[in-house]
C-alpha cells in the first residue's frame, strides 16, 4: 500500500488527476493477463495485443 500511497499524495499535490485514469486500465489490462495466462482462452487475449 505504500507505493499506491504515495503515488496518489504525488497525483493530489501536483494535479494529476489525468493519470487515474491510465493507471486504472494499466491495473485492469494486466490483472486481465494473469488471470488468464494459464487457461486456454490466453492464446485469444493475446492476440488483441
Amino acid at each position: 500500500m505504500g507505493l499506491l500511497g504515495e503515488l496518489w499524495r504525488f497525483m493530489r499535490a501536483r494535479k494529476k488527476y489525468w493519470l487515474v485514469p491510465i493507471l486504472v486500465v494499466m491495473f485492469l489490462l494486466g490483472g486481465l493477463l494473469i488471470l488468464v495466462q494459464g487457461s486456454a482462452v490466453a492464446p485469444f487475449i493475446y492476440t488483441l495485443f
